[in-house]
């Protein structure tokens, strides 16, 4: 039997909430949505973009998935020190091309534009689901990932899944360090 080893018995748990009606500044002010979200309006092209790359990636197209990149592009996830800038990109979908077959994705996207402040810009949010089958088992990888897109190229990423679901079916397990609780 396959077993991971965790040093903490619980994982962190991170949720991501969005309210559509009213938000509270730092300094206890009303601030509303519309002061901080917009229409994007170049939508359909950013859209595009997402697209294009996500099908790109999964078909193994990865000369014109890196087209679709920034020149400084750096993705985040799925945990919070896992980073990669679209040469490390690339090179970590050549290694799941050699031990995925069957690969197939769907989703849908929403779009959005951050008025100001740190996250100022048009962003494209993916819901999705990616197939493909390893070890001759087929796996469903639920995932969430939201692109900035710039003038129509990705300058950043951040992708959420269950990375454990996956090891879990296959075949590893969960087990405390020697000697830990």
């Amino acid at each position: 039997m396959k077993a991971i080893t965790s040093t903490c018995s619980l994982l962190a748990l991170l949720i991501l909430c969005f309210s559509t009606s009213v938000l509270r500044a730092q300094n206890g002010n009303t601030v509303h949505q519309k002061d901080y979200i917009g229409e994007n309006p170049t939508a359909d092209a950013d859209i595009k973009v997402v697209s294009d790359y996500t099908n790109a990636i999964v078909s193994g197209d990865l000369k014109k998935a890196k087209t679709l990149l920034a020149g400084n592009y750096i993705g985040y996830g799925p945990g919070p020190v896992d980073s990669a800038n679209a040469d490390k990109e690339m090179k970590a979908w050549e290694e799941n091309y050699k031990t995925q077959t069957d690969r197939k994705v769907e989703f849908i996207t929403q779009t959005f534009r951050v008025l100001d402040g740190d996250l100022k810009g048009n962003w494209v949010s993916v819901w999705g689901t990616y197939f493909f089958t390893t070890d001759g088992k087929s796996i469903k990888l639920p995932y969430q990932s939201t692109f900035h897109v710039t003038n129509g190229k990705i300058e950043g990423s951040i992708i959420y899944f269950d990375l454990l679901s996956v090891f879990q079916k296959l075949g590893y397990t969960l087990t405390p360090p020697a000697g830990g609780k």
